[in-house]
C-alpha cells in the first residue's frame, strides 16, 4: 500500500517547462475555468495550451449570460495540433459544452498516451446539475473516469458519476469510502473527493486510490461561498503535482491556497457574484518551483 505522501505523479526535470492541455470553457467576465487555470498553472512554470469547450460572456451565476458551444471547431483545432506534432505532459479537463466533446478529450489521450490525465468533472454542486448540463452530458463525462490519473469530484458530481444517492455534505466515512470505491471500480487511478462538511468549521477532502491509502485532508471552512473555487482548487492541485509535489502535499496546498484567495476576495466589490479573486496569491503558486 502506497502512502499518499509518497505518491508522486510527475517528476520535474531541470528547467524543462511541462505542457498542459487545459480543456475548459472561457468566460469573459467572472472568475472560473480557463480564466483561473491559465494563470495558476503558468505561475507554476507550466505551458498552458487551452482547448476551449465553450465561450461565455460571463459565468452561469450571472442572471444574463451568452454561451457559444465550440464543439464544431474542435476537430479542426486538434487536426492542426496533430500536424504540428505538439507534445503534451498532461491533459486537464473540466467544464464541457456538449456530450460530444468527451470524444475530443479521448482523442487527445490517444495522441498523447503518456500524458497525465486530470479530470475535474464539472457537472454540478449542492445536489443539482449546472443549468447548461444534461443527463446525457453527465453520462458522457462518466466515460472520462476510466484511466483518470486524478479525478476531482465534489459529492454532487460523485453521485452523478456513480448513481449513488446524494446525501448532502455531512456524510460519514463509510459513505465516503463507498463513493471512493465506486469511482475506483469505474477505472480512476486516484480520487480526490471534495467538500465533506460536518458543520464543525472544517472542510474535508479525501484522497484514495488503487493500492493507495485513503486519507483525510482538512482545512478551515469560511462562512461564505464563492464561484470558481472548484476551478482554483483543481488547478492548484495540478500546479503542485507538476511542480513535483506528492499528491497529498498537492491537495493540502490547494486547500490552503483557496482559503487564502477567499479571504482576499471578501474585500473586493461584487465578490458574491463575480467569484474568487486569486491574483494576489499567485506568489504562493510560484513558490512551488522556487
Amino acid at each position: 500500500m502506497t502512502l499518499a505522501k509518497d505518491l508522486y505523479l510527475y517528476q520535474r526535470q531541470g528547467t524543462y517547462i511541462p505542457r498542459i492541455a487545459a480543456v475548459h470553457d472561457l468566460c469573459g467576465y467572472g472568475k472560473c475555468s480557463l480564466g483561473v487555470a491559465i494563470p495558476v498553472l503558468s505561475a507554476a512554470g507550466c505551458d498552458v495550451c487551452p482547448v476551449p469547450t465553450s465561450l461565455f460572456s460571463a459565468h452561469t451565476l450571472f442572471e444574463t449570460f451568452y454561451m457559444h458551444d465550440t464543439t464544431s471547431m474542435l476537430e479542426g483545432y486538434l487536426d492542426a495540433w496533430d500536424k504540428e506534432g505538439i507534445v503534451l505532459d498532461a491533459v486537464y479537463s473540466g467544464f464541457l459544452g456538449s456530450a460530444e466533446q468527451v470524444a475530443a478529450i479521448k482523442r487527445i489521450y490517444d495522441t498523447h498516451p503518456r500524458a497525465l490525465r486530470v479530470v475535474d468533472p464539472v457537472m454540478g454542486d449542492g445536489g443539482s446539475m449546472y443549468p447548461t448540463y444534461t443527463e446525457e452530458m453527465c453520462r458522457a463525462t462518466a466515460d472520462l473516469v476510466d484511466g483518470a490519473d486524478v479525478l476531482l469530484p465534489n459529492l454532487t458530481e460523485a453521485s452523478l458519476l456513480t448513481g449513488i444517492d446524494y446525501l448532502g455534505q455531512d456524510v460519514d466515512e463509510k459513505y465516503v469510502r463507498r463513493m471512493l470505491d465506486a469511482l475506483l471500480e469505474m477505472g480512476a487511478k486516484t480520487v480526490v473527493l471534495k467538500g465533506i462538511n460536518h458543520g464543525d468549521g472544517m472542510i474535508r477532502n479525501y484522497v484514495g486510490g488503487r493500492d493507495v491509502e485513503t486519507v483525510e485532508i482538512s482545512a478551515e471552512v469560511l462562512p461564505f461561498m464563492l464561484h470558481g473555487t472548484g476551478d482554483l482548487y483543481a488547478s492548484s492541485v495540478l500546479a503542485a503535482i507538476m511542480a513535483g509535489k506528492s499528491l497529498y502535499d498537492s491537495v493540502a496546498f490547494a486547500g490552503e491556497l483557496v482559503r487564502h484567495a477567499m479571504l482576499v476576495t471578501r474585500d473586493q466589490p461584487d465578490y458574491e457574484v463575480r467569484g474568487v479573486s486569486f491574483e494576489s496569491v499567485l506568489g504562493e503558486v510560484t513558490s512551488l518551483i522556487a
